[in-house]
């Protein structure tokens, strides 16, 4: 397990850092704790809802409509030979357990890209207890996305609806549901503790926009849905920041757990599902949020590092450039940039505000594909 630290170099417009995943208990277990979502039908777009409008359900009513649309995953996995693999334990192979969402009637259903890491065998299991084999379709170690297929009729696929994560706010009640150390289908419940947080993907780059959560979250929860006061999933459930662990050296929760935002999950998934390739937005440079102990400087932040041959470079950026805003949008904290960077795409251009030696420029930019592997 790995413990989760806020790392400051960043790469490509998100930033290098360090990610808890909790391992699923039993036997030869996989590192897994983190979030994925999206719509029902796998076509529509994420479900917008104001949650001050909204009476909500009871905890109760939230897992029988939604359990129905969660799943337990039982992968066995290759445990050598690749240093993406988040399993524990010897030999050629190894065993773990995640929770997934089903995504639509087709049999598509959505867990974390770390659940499913390095799978040469995958099978489901419904609520109902039927059991099935699945079929990996594509991953996204950069947002944590993972999509697997079922074969079952129709009947047994019970879609979920997905919420526009934008709307999540702090104190806004959520419920968690999944397999922690193999207690399949455990409901835990709690709030919104933050929003648009920064987490650490697999390959090293940052996901944005995530969702903090004090609702329980352990190893066995990851690709499990976070749910609103409405049931919908408003992301998988993906990490947690923890210093307990067990004596297995499986990562325990602590009340600091995270989740992808549904709004990225369902564009990767539906790229996936489509049989794209998922592109994400590069700038090529290391960040330092500004200093709190400053009292010359409160906005923007430092370039640390500058990657050779990076859109960054070819743009003339340099390091202790301040960035203050991307076109006309601030930008007061590394987590605002590289969610900012998310939203647009490689072959686009950008006009960044900066400030070098208490002078300001303007600097147009053309952002990169992000680079395979495994980011600095």
């Amino acid at each position: 397990m790995r413990k989760l630290s806020r790392g400051i170099p960043a790469v490509g417009g998100a930033l290098a850092g360090a990610l808890v995943i909790a391992a699923c208990g039993g036997g030869q277990t996989k590192t897994v704790t983190r979030t994925v979502a999206q719509p029902s039908g796998g076509t529509s777009e994420p479900t917008s809802f104001a949650h001050s409008g909204s009476t909500g359900m009871s905890i109760n009513q939230i897992y029988k409509q939604d359990a129905p649309g969660v799943v337990d995953i039982f992968v066995q996995s290759k445990s050598g030979g690749s240093g993406n693999s988040l399993f524990g334990g010897g030999g050629s192979y190894s065993e773990g357990e995640g929770a997934g969402v089903v995504y639509d009637k087709r049999g598509y259903i959505l867990t974390d890209e770390h659940v499913i890491a390095n799978a040469v065998k995958v099978v489901v299991t419904f609520e109902n207890g039927m059991k099935a084999a699945a079929k990996v379709i594509g991953s996204d170690a950069s947002s944590d996305v993972g999509v697997i297929k079922v074969s079952v009729p129709s009947s047994e696929l019970h879609p979920l609806r997905f919420a526009n994560s934008n709307s999540a706010q702090v104190g806004d009640p959520v419920v968690a549901i999944g397999s922690p150390f193999s207690q399949a289908w455990t409901v835990t419940s709690g709030i919104v503790s933050q929003t648009q947080r920064a987490i650490v993907a697999p390959n090293k780059y940052q996901i944005p926009d995530a969702i903090q959560t004090d609702a329980a979250i352990n190893p066995g929860n990851s690709g499990g849905p976070l749910l609103n006061a409405d049931g919908e999933v408003l992301g998988l459930n993906d990490q947690i920041d923890t210093n307990t662990q067990s004596l297995t050296g499986e990562g325990q929760n602590s009340g600091i757990g995270f989740a992808t935002p549904a709004n990225e999950d369902v564009q990767v998934a539906r790229e996936i599902i489509a049989g794209k390739t998922v592109q994400h937005a590069y700038l090529g440079i290391g960040l330092q949020n500004p200093n709190p102990l400053s009292t010359t400087r409160s906005k923007g932040v430092a370039i640390q590092h500058v990657d050779p041959g990076s859109p960054s470079a070819r743009a003339g950026l340099q390091v202790n450039d301040v960035i203050e805003q991307i076109d006309g949008t601030p930008v007061t904290s590394y987590e605002q940039l590289i969610s900012v960077i998310a939203r647009d795409h490689p072959g686009q251009t950008v006009t960044l505000t900066i400030v070098r030696d208490g002078q300001t420029k303007h600097v147009k930019l053309t952002l990169g594909q992000r680079p395979p592997g495994i980011a600095r």
